[in-house]
């Protein structure tokens, strides 16, 4: 009887680690096959006994999807992805094989958009400086600690003015700075400045702050150039993809006083970060964190949960890529 009921649920691929209430939802009603993505031995045992099973995955932007697990699931028909950014999964490649992809767009946008500001705020006013400053008793033995720099009426250029982007505009906008933005177009519906290029944008800014997607275009958008546009006074904020910033260019940048400081929350090779930038009091560094909240990931997992049960009952994707 217990094999009649399984066979009957849905088998549903897990790539790696999730949140774990979002799995147990899924085992309300999949039958579900956990992928590790630090085992790759296990995979030919898993996939030789359930691949013809599997019609959906869940997965992260983080994990992505193994682009060679197209080849190994024949009745996968969804791609469920728990993030906003796909550029860890080709879709080109599952839409060329009818297999529907999902996101969970909208609802991370203000907790990313907070982070970004968040940034700004910390390395500008040396927040985990300070921190540390009172912590090891250097404010009783040596007095007030150095001058920072305000960020209220400066100038921020945005890179990519998507949800996110216009997000952290309007809030930055509330510390009286001026907005300035580039994007593959311009828009006529904001009232921000739209400069052509990166270069030109990077050097009518004191902020620099990445919110565009990863594609082929955008990788290392912010590269030399850019970072000696931005200058020893400015400041980049990256919560959009590691890849969207030469990091070599960028520690190099930073020894040699070329740019002012740095907030990121996301890296090249996570979750590796350049040793050079462990010791730089000008950078803050964050784990990818940006819509690390109970609250947002709990709408994350509904929405990545409202897409896999409507697919699987016939009805339209809600947020479809």
């Amino acid at each position: 009887m217990g094999e009649t009921v399984e066979s009957a649920r849905p088998r549903v691929l897990v790539v790696g680690k999730q949140l774990p209430r979002l799995v147990s939802d899924l085992e309300q009603f999949a039958a579900l096959v956990h992928l590790p993505t630090d085992d790759k031995a296990a995979w030919d045992a898993l996939l030789d006994a359930h691949a013809g099973e599997i019609r959906a995955a869940v997965t992260n932007s983080f994990w992505g999807f193994p682009a060679e697990l197209f080849e190994r699931l024949p009745k996968l028909e969804i791609i469920t992805n728990f993030g906003v950014g796909v550029d860890s999964i080709d879709v080109a490649k599952a839409k060329e094989k009818g297999i529907h992809v999902t996101n969970t767009p909208d609802v991370l946008t203000d907790d990313v958009a907070d982070l970004a500001l968040g940034l700004m705020l910390t390395v500008s006013r040396r927040l985990v400086e300070g921190d540390r400053y009172v912590r090891e008793g250097q404010w009783v033995a040596k007095g007030m600690m150095h001058l920072t720099h305000k960020v209220s009426g400066k100038r921020v250029g945005i890179i990519g003015l998507g949800r996110i982007g216009m997000a952290i505009a309007q809030r930055a906008a509330a510390f009286n700075c001026s907005i300035a933005y580039y994007s593959r177009s311009q828009r006529s519906d904001v009232p921000y400045a739209y400069h052509s290029s990166p270069v030109d944008l990077a050097a009518a800014s004191d902020f620099l702050v990445i919110a565009c997607p990863l594609t082929p275009e955008t990788t290392h958008i912010v590269n030399t150039p850019v970072l000696e546009a931005l200058g020893p006074a400015g400041v980049l904020i990256n919560i959009a993809r590691g890849k969207n910033v030469d990091e070599p260019a960028l520690v190099a940048a930073l020894k040699e006083g070329k740019v002012g400081g740095a907030g990121l929350d996301v890296f090249e090779d996570e979750p590796n970060v350049p040793g050079e930038l462990m010791g730089m009091d000008n950078v803050v560094l964050q784990p990818h964190v940006g819509s690390g909240t109970f609250e947002t990931r709990g709408v994350m997992a509904d929405v990545a949960l409202e897409n896999l049960k409507a697919h699987l009952a016939g009805q339209a994707l809600k947020t479809p890529v």
